[in-house]
């Protein structure tokens, strides 16, 4: 049983004696690598259907499972960083993504590889908002900018170049070539990690609230499961009617946050939502929402747009997404730079006004768009979207004081994960939609009626998109929180 109290446990004496950058450098590579599992499945598709006999909407569980399951594990973080030393917490990310890694290599058939990928969930969930704490626990505020913008580019890159990756590997391998690579670089990190990774953080014992970590696995996992199960539904194939995952979800949703409010001045809050009397914070949690369904969105509209209305193969259109995942790579760090020097509205103003300039570019997308400018558009896309993500992510958690840190990670990594799942389920809606109306009042064939659903769905993105440059208006530099003073990362 876990002890209760609130007093603090002073990290032991050997968080002095480490580098705190290469810490958060091996935090930054190791997440980068299993975040980049969360998308790699989209382009081997077609592929485990035929090998291991499955359906469509059954190998879409590969995905789905792995959403789901960092909706439940990431809420429960809060605690566990609070809880347990990073140390601890770093082998036990890494141990469970590896060791899904291993069952997914090996796996027989659909159902291990399906274990494997729940595994690899597992550990995933808790690497990121571990990252995220570590930077704001030891970077200063004066620098956190240039760290958060590393973290961007795993945040955003590594799903980004996801489909790229996989669609190199399937195009010589067979698809455990996927899971096979990444073993060594796994092994690699944890070899490091025990050379490395100290304790630079405070713990304190806390109480697990079991009933809260019950609700948000109904609630956070029942909005996933309502919402990606919505593509399916549009082709018939739902598990079950999606309104009864998402009316669960929902009200499972409001009754956890009732019993946050509640617990709010314990030590049992799992998720104390005090940092959204926050106003920078909210803002910015908005806005990342946004940018992250629009991200989401568009890598799941791209590639559909380019093998069935451009009849482009796998690895082709992986290659096709891949300049764009390269220019967010790259402008993530001068992004860094330019926060710590300027703060974030200049920077967030400007790119949600680039990023709207791409989404109308592609609400012109046909059947005769060449390729060039669908690169071209999504590298501007890619652009707007670099300088939104660093300096929102850096204000929204920069906003707060260090007690908070934890649950504002844990937040903040829970609403990717939902606007993740949003994106996805929305943009696909929106194209069948949009694809029914042109069959039923045009007459359309399959690749007319494809395009002009996408035509639909980017359309109404850039809609959205206008009010999205009002709200970046609001968005403030945090100025330096009460009990948010960093040791010096080096």
């Amino acid at each position: 049983m876990i002890a209760t109290g609130t007093v603090p446990t002073v990290a032991p004496p050997e968080k002095n004696q480490v580098r705190p950058g290469a810490v958060i450098a091996l935090l930054v590579v190791a997440a980068f690598v299993v975040i980049l599992n969360e998308t790699i499945m989209g382009v081997a598709l077609p592929e485990l259907m035929r090998e291991l006999d499955i359906t469509a909407a059954t190998g879409q569980w590969l995905t789905t499972a792995f959403l789901l399951t960092m909706a439940v594990v990431i809420p429960t973080t809060g605690f566990l960083i609070q809880r347990f030393p990073l140390r601890t917490l770093f082998f036990t990310a890494m141990g469970l993504f590896t060791l899904g890694t291993v069952i997914a290599a090996v796996a027989p058939g659909f159902g291990v590889l399906l274990i494997g990928r729940i595994v690899q969930a597992s550990g995933t969930a808790i690497m990121i908002p571990l990252l995220f704490t570590t930077v704001l626990n030891v970077v200063p505020a004066n620098r956190r900018g240039r760290m958060m913008g590393l973290i961007s580019i795993v945040i955003s890159v590594a799903p980004a170049i996801g489909p790229t990756v996989s669609g190199l590997i399937l195009s010589v391998f067979p698809w455990r070539a996927m899971f096979i690579v990444m073993i060594p670089i796994a092994l690699i990190a944890v070899a490091l990690g025990a050379r490395w990774v100290r304790n630079l953080t405070e713990t304190r014992r806390v109480t697990l609230d079991v009933v809260s970590v019950i609700l948000s696995a109904l609630a956070f996992g029942g909005i996933i499961f309502g919402l990606s199960s919505i593509g399916e539904a549009a082709d018939g194939h739902a598990l079950v009617p999606v309104w009864i995952p998402l009316t669960v979800g929902a009200l499972a949703l409001v009754i956890f946050a009732v019993r946050q409010l509640r617990l709010a001045s314990t030590d049992r809050v799992l998720m104390n939502l005090s940092v959204f009397r926050h106003s920078t914070f909210t803002v910015a949690v908005i806005l990342v929402i946004v940018a992250m369904t629009t991200l989401f969105g568009v890598l799941i509209l791209l590639p559909l747009y380019l093998q069935n209305v451009l009849g482009l193969g796998t690895l082709p259109t992986g290659l096709m997404l891949l300049p764009g995942g390269l220019v967010m790579g790259l402008m993530a760090p001068v992004v860094g730079n330019l926060f710590d020097r300027f703060g974030a509205r200049p920077l967030v103003l400007p790119g949600a006004v680039v990023a709207s300039l791409a989404l109308w570019g592609f609400a012109t997308l046909s059947t005769s768009t060449p390729i060039g400018l669908v690169i071209a558009v999504h590298c501007v896309l890619s652009l707007g979207l670099a300088f939104m993500f660093t300096p929102l992510m850096t204000s929204a958690l920069g906003s707060l004081p260090r007690a908070l840190y934890p649950h504002g990670s844990a937040i903040v990594s829970t609403v990717q994960q939902l606007a993740g799942a949003a994106g996805t389920a929305v943009f696909v809606t929106l194209m069948t939609v949009g694809a029914a109306t042109a069959v039923a009042n045009e007459g359309a064939s399959t690749v007319d009626a494809t395009a002009s659903g996408i035509h639909t769905a980017f359309f109404v993105a850039a809609c959205l998109s206008l009010a999205v440059i009002v709200l970046a208006a609001f968005v403030r530099t945090p100025k330096q929180v009460e009990g948010a003073e960093a040791m010096p990362a080096h």
